[in-house]
């Protein structure tokens, strides 16, 4: 069996983020504590399976993106196998998206 992210690290790191209050503080929080790729590359696997959630294909959201197909492929394995947090995540922006 691989890696367990339950760890007390990883906790600490999720309650932190949770005392974030508005996307200024995100920013300055996310670029002390990735580099810039790791950031741009979190950012870009959110934005592969929101292309996916919407039906766009493997070469759109290549093109799109720049995304390698592994990573799509990877991507897309979380959406349908995963433990729904993509899903939670769009619903609940839906949600407030609305609510404005």
């Amino acid at each position: 069996m691989g890696k367990s992210v339950r760890t007390k690290a990883v906790s600490e790191l999720f309650e932190a983020i949770l005392t974030l209050r508005e996307e200024e503080e995100c920013f300055d929080f996310f670029e002390d504590v990735c580099t810039v790729n790791e950031l741009l590359s979190l950012a870009q696997r959110f934005e592969v399976a929101k292309m996916l959630k919407e039906g766009n294909t493997y070469m759109e959201v290549a093109e799109q993106t720049g995304a390698s197909t592994a990573t799509i492929s990877r991507v897309n394995r979380s959406l349908n196998y995963g433990k729904d947090g993509y899903e939670m995540v769009f619903s609940r922006m839906k949600e407030n998206r609305e609510k404005q």
